[in-house]
């Protein structure tokens, strides 16, 4: 598809000008609202279903908004660079501004989960555009400050998103959890389409739109099939089967669009560059590991430790404090000793972080398990801002949304297959130990409850369910003595050997991360241009 008119190569001075305070406090404000809507929408659930109902539709208010929002990123990035950076920037968030009115305005579950997918399409334009502009108007140095500085407003949003979801929801009622989003998001349009100025285009400009829904049917049926295979379908059910087929067929059929298209969107001469490469394999292996601790320490905590569920939600604290703080500081440093010395060290600490959680058992408390995280943390702070410098710093102005984007979407896909594979770990670990100790003990018992054969049915059906006693008190209280006496000292026996063992495999991942951190090229960071930085200083706001 084609329209009139080519947006010329863009460079920090025409970026923006003398308003480029005004355009940084708007991109904060627009990562921040956006980001913050994952953690806040999470607190509101419990009241949400409570008052529209649908609680077997609860899991497609995240899984809605996931989809969409990681399938949007690469074309957004791609338009960034086609048809200028305010233009799909003020789109995304109107979209997200116009999608929050609605979902504060559902009268029932199925609505909520349609608005809440056109949501996820604004936040997947927001979040890579902010990257994608601090490359503009930054070079070198200021550059990697920035990345730091947003990396940990984005962090920011993960430790306070549940307290100020919590505020919201307990002092007005759960719909302001999106129409506090209306005027705050309103302030970032105006701050970003006044800072941001419009590009003339000239010529023509190609839309690869079979690039696009190829790609888009691709993603989504391979998310759908990662999502809800082994959990709402068996991995051999023809559900889960016809989604893999489909997602193998139209990526593949996107490949070879892409291997011919004028303007691909995911330009297959990418991965052949081999920063381009290495980085976001990285970001994927990174993302596995990550989201895999992040899903199972707090499983740990409830299970074994005996703390509840929101005090094992601040044994994560530490990690977020700790990654905001080594994100501003390796900003700092990175140009002293260099981006692949910084990845490689950051991935190190992030795989002695997962030694660690591999150590954890009977004796470990709530104050060890928070030090765990901590160095976690410590590790992702330093990588989490490098996977966007380094390939900004790799590439020209015209391509720099392409690759921005690029970054943020193999991590995605990465925090959804590690979702996957460590849980259908963890499921296939835990049903052979129970099987083997937790069978014959409750095959052996003269229960008279009927709970020792629903346990037998949960070993064979779901083994995680049978986990379940451990982590509500009522449970316990309603059991006889004797029936928690023998089987809950094998169910935290089993979960610890489970656990252990999907920690091994998320640190093989992290462990990949390491060695492809060491293949990095040599990827030297730009000076600041002085000429355009004086340029910027006098220069008024070019608007059209």
């Amino acid at each position: 598809m084609e329209t009139t008119g080519a947006v010329k190569s863009e460079t920090p001075t025409d970026t923006v000008r003398k308003g480029k305070g005004l355009l940084i406090l708007g991109l904060m404000i627009a990562m921040l609202f956006a980001a913050l809507d994952q953690t806040i929408v999470g607190t509101a659930m419990p009241r949400i279903v409570g008052d529209l109902g649908g609680l077997g539709l609860m899991a497609w208010l995240t899984t809605a908004y996931m989809l969409t929002s990681t399938v949007v990123v690469p074309i957004a990035g791609k338009l960034a660079d086609l048809i200028g950076r305010r233009v799909v920037y003020v789109t995304g968030l109107v979209i997200f501004i116009g999608a929050s009115a609605l979902c504060g305005t559902a009268q029932d579950m199925t609505w909520l989960i349609i608005f809440r997918a056109m949501q996820g399409i604004g936040g997947g334009i927001i979040m890579p555009m902010a990257m994608i502009i601090i490359g503009d108007i930054f070079t070198g140095k200021e550059r990697a400050k920035w990345m730091g500085a947003f990396g940990a407003v984005f962090g920011l949003s993960s430790v306070i998103g549940p307290q100020v979801g919590g505020w919201i929801v307990d002092s007005l009622n759960w719909r302001w959890v999106f129409y506090i989003n209306l005027p705050v998001g309103l302030l970032a349009v105006v701050l970003i389409a006044l800072a941001l100025p419009k590009h003339k285009t000239e010529g023509k400009v190609v839309f690869d739109i079979p690039g696009m829904l190829t790609m888009i049917v691709g993603v989504v049926s391979l998310l759908l099939a990662l999502t809800f295979g082994g959990v709402d379908y068996a991995w051999g059910s023809w559900q889960i089967i016809g989604l893999f087929a489909l997602a193998a067929v139209a990526i593949a059929a996107f490949l070879m669009i892409e291997a011919k298209a004028q303007e691909p969107i995911l330009p297959l001469k990418l991965f052949k560059n081999r920063v381009f490469s290495t980085i976001n394999a990285i970001g994927f292996l990174m993302s596995v590991g990550m989201f895999g601790a992040i899903m199972f320490v707090p499983l740990f905590m409830q299970g074994i430790v005996g703390i509840s569920a929101s005090a094992s939600g601040t044994v994560m604290t530490p990690l977020m404090i700790t990654m905001i703080i080594t994100s501003i500081i390796a900003g700092q440093i990175v140009y002293k000793i260099g981006i692949k010395v910084q990845m490689i060290l950051g991935m190190i600490i992030m795989a002695v972080g997962f030694m660690l959680l591999t150590t954890m058992d009977i004796d470990t408390t709530k104050l060890s398990a928070s030090g765990i995280m901590m160095v976690m943390g410590f590790g992702m702070g330093f990588v989490m801002p490098l996977l966007t410098l380094a390939l900004q710093e790799s590439f020209p102005k015209s391509e720099l949304g392409v690759v921005t984007s690029s970054s943020q979407f193999f991590r995605s896909i990465g925090g959804t297959f590690g979702m996957t594979v460590l849980g259908a770990v963890m499921n296939s670990q835990s049903g052979k130990l129970l099987t083997k100790d937790l069978q014959p003990v409750l095959t052996g018992m003269d229960d008279q409850t009927g709970t020792a054969a629903k346990m037998i049915d949960g070993i064979h059906s779901d083994p995680q369910s049978v986990y379940s006693m451990l982590l509500s008190p009522d449970i316990l209280k309603a059991l006889p003595a004797s029936f928690v006496e023998k089987v809950s000292p094998i169910l935290k026996h089993t979960l610890i050997s489970s656990l252990q063992h999907v920690f091994w495999v998320g640190l093989a991942f992290i462990v990949l991360g390491v060695v492809m951190s060491l293949m990095i090229g040599k990827i030297k960071l730009s000076q600041p241009d002085k000429k355009s930085r004086k340029e910027r200083k006098e220069a008024a706001p070019m608007m059209h």
